[in-house]
């Protein structure tokens, strides 16, 4: 029987594993520390130190530093007593060489192994932009790769050639090959998005329009091309693109040449995308 551990014992469980199990990869490791983007904040430079002989943690972006359990409190916003049964918790136990390799065109990326969103880093990254975990579940996947020998796990969304989008809160990649995204319902509307987001947060703001409509992620804006041969299929075409730059000129550019594509950004106007509106909406709703 595995022996539960202490506040005393738990100081001693290494923070750069806590971290990684919590899904933060460093930056830069040396012999004494490590440094890591902060997990409480998004930055470019990183100014989180882990230091290897102290087995403490310090932030320099906000002045505070301290213990694992002060750090898997303060991440996972739980109790003492919740963060000493998460570092309890046996480790997963992947052996990389023996898992089910899946077909990718990467180089150097090997996919190990895919399942059902269960890890609590995917999940805060989740409620993070607003997705409840039965919303993502319905469409995307946890998603374990390694790539240079090193180990990384994301939210995965499936495209239509069988490649996969992989989002977590430091990563932005993808395995190919790559495509589009295309749930056929036999529907007479068709809603085109940019992004694996996208469609997460319209699933949260209009579940029934979503249920109601054929749906295409393009996962690139490079395919927009690629897509227009599906047009004929509909009788509507919505567009719920960014508004930015790239994301206008697209949606100026279907919108001229046919007749029966719409732009329904108006919705979101005053915010960059779908969920960036969301997040404004959660906090009025909260």
């Amino acid at each position: 029987m595995k022996r539960k551990i202490n506040c005393e014992s738990a100081r001693a469980f290494p923070i750069e594993k806590a971290l990684a199990k919590l899904g933060h990869f460093p930056q830069r490791t040396a012999e004494k520390e490590a440094w890591f983007l902060s997990p409480f904040r998004s930055e470019t430079q990183a100014s989180f130190k882990v230091s290897k002989t102290m087995n403490r943690w310090y932030d320099h972006g906000e002045g505070m530093g301290g213990n694992v359990i002060d750090l898997v409190c303060r991440i996972l916003k739980c109790s003492v007593k919740e963060a000493l049964a998460y570092l309890n918790q046996d480790w997963p136990s992947f052996s990389f060489q023996q898992q089910q390799h899946f077909n990718t065109n990467d180089i150097g990326i090997t996919l190990t192994k895919i399942q059902n969103i269960k890890h609590p880093a995917l999940i805060q990254y989740l409620n993070l932009r607003g997705i409840p975990l039965h919303v993502a579940k319905v469409y995307c996947h946890e998603v374990w790769y390694s790539f240079k020998n090193s180990k990384f796990f994301a939210i995965g969304l499936r495209n239509d050639k069988g490649g996969w989008e992989l989002r977590n809160r430091i990563f932005k990649n993808g395995c190919s090959p790559k495509s589009y995204t295309y749930l056929r319902r036999i529907n007479t509307k068709l809603i085109i998005m940019e992004g694996m987001f996208d469609l997460l947060s319209l699933a949260v703001l209009n579940e029934a329009l979503i249920n109601d409509s054929d749906v295409l992620v393009l996962n690139s804006l490079a395919f927009v091309k690629d897509i227009e041969v599906h047009f004929s299929d509909y009788d509507m075409v919505h567009l719920y693109f960014d508004r930015d730059g790239a994301g206008r000129n697209v949606t100026l550019y279907l919108t001229n040449k046919y007749s029966h594509v719409l732009d329904k950004s108006d919705g979101y106007k005053d915010h960059k995308d779908l969920n960036d509106f969301l997040c404004h909406e959660r906090k009025r709703w909260n």
